[in-house]
């Protein structure tokens, strides 16, 4: 039986993780749970989950859910330290990464320091500090196993297959709600519009990525930290119908492709169960009832987040630490609506244009390259700038 810490387990990933370890209770128990502001939601997940300790952001919430369980409930902490204390607790052997951002960085790095296995659903966390992460993993000698759907469909493909045998890795997108605009009718995007997301159910500030297409420009980011591939060797494919979730090709010409559903319980599952499959009672693919599955590249015009993405992985360093800071204050000024949907992309790119790229070596470094960018979009902001 896997020992479970989830941070983030009142989003999308957090639920339907616990949603499988509901299903499989002979295969998984939960001695750990975070969450942010959502302590409705995280009370009922303690109540049905019985965890050991908690965590959660405020410290006003942590003396409310005290209070609330009284003495026989778990240890409840809160802030960064209480995170920390959940993603490094002695009995967790495995941590499911689910919080959303930059936030999820300092807990992870927590957890594979203390020898935990990673469930990453946090692709943050690899965008901001991928190769202080991956040195992480290797000298703790611990597992990092996809829950994006993109890269547990490519390490799938992968599987059986020699790293210097890879052409290139194929990542697919849906396109978000607006990849049939014409541009000249983007200014006017509010946040319900950009929310509406076609085919997954996702977190808001993901759906908002996902929109922009930025989210497919972190997970290019990802994808070159986790499979050890340039930037320049990983595509983009829009693909609408998100059935194909991404492709490896190799130099001999074949692709491989994993197929499936829209469903976020697959890639958890296997990042759990790994080398292991479990059987999800979930609605089979039927390709014959799905029809014809399209692909187009990116239109560039439309979308600029993903060559902003490309960008900073290729200038690498602090960059891509900047970008995602950035890209997070955007993202929350777009949903308050003091920014338009086509601000998005400019702020970003003058935070990322007025930064001094530095190597980075230190999570401090990487920490501070953050605080650079969201202090640098605010200040835009606040002076008109955009």
């Amino acid at each position: 039986m896997k020992q479970l810490a989830v941070l983030g387990s009142t989003g999308s990933i957090g639920v339907n993780t616990l949603q499988i370890v509901e299903a499989f209770p002979d295969k998984f128990q939960v001695l750990a749970l975070t969450a942010g502001g959502n302590t409705g939601l995280l009370l009922e997940q303690i109540h049905r989950f019985q965890p050991q300790v908690v965590a959660v952001v405020a410290e006003s919430d942590a003396d409310q859910l005290r209070s609330v369980l009284g003495a026989g409930g778990p240890e409840v902490f809160y802030g960064v330290e209480g995170l920390v204390r959940c993603a490094s607790h002695p009995q967790v052997s495995t941590v499911v990464a689910a919080i959303v951002g930059a936030a999820g960085l300092v807990p992870t790095m927590a957890a594979i320091k203390a020898g935990k296995d990673i469930a990453l659903a946090n692709k943050e966390t690899l965008v901001m500090a991928g190769s202080l992460v991956m040195d992480a993993v290797r000298e703790h000698q611990v597992k990092l196993l996809p829950v994006d759907s993109e890269h547990s469909a490519i390490f799938q493909s992968l599987e059986g297959h020699q790293t210097q045998d890879i052409r290139r890795l194929i990542l697919t997108a849906s396109g978000g709600p607006f990849r049939d605009w014409p541009l000249d009718r983007m200014s006017g995007i509010l946040p319900a519009d950009a929310l509406a997301h076609p085919n997954w159910n996702m977190g808001r500030k993901i759906s908002i990525d996902s929109a922009t297409m930025m989210n497919k420009g972190l997970e290019v980011i990802e994808a070159h930290w986790l499979f050890n591939l340039p930037v320049d060797r990983i595509a983009v494919h829009v693909h609408p119908e998100s059935i194909v979730h991404s492709m490896v090709e190799y130099c001999d010409g074949a692709v491989l492709a994993q197929l499936g559903i829209p469903d976020m319980q697959t890639p958890i599952a296997y990042a759990l169960s790994w080398p292991d499959r479990l059987p999800l009672n979930l609605d089979p693919l039927d390709l014959c009832k799905t029809g014809s599955l399209t692909f187009s590249e990116p239109d560039s015009a439309k979308f600029p987040c993903l060559a902003l993405a490309y960008s900073a992985a290729k200038v690498a360093g602090s960059a891509p630490a900047v970008l995602n800071a950035a890209n997070e204050v955007a993202v929350e000024e777009f949903l308050s609506g003091r920014l338009s949907f086509l601000q998005i992309p400019r702020l970003i790119e003058q935070v990322l244009e007025g930064h001094d790229i530095e190597e980075l070596m230190t999570i401090d470094q990487v920490l501070r390259a953050d605080l650079y960018g969201r202090h640098a979009a605010r200040e835009l902001i606040a002076g008109g700038l955009i």
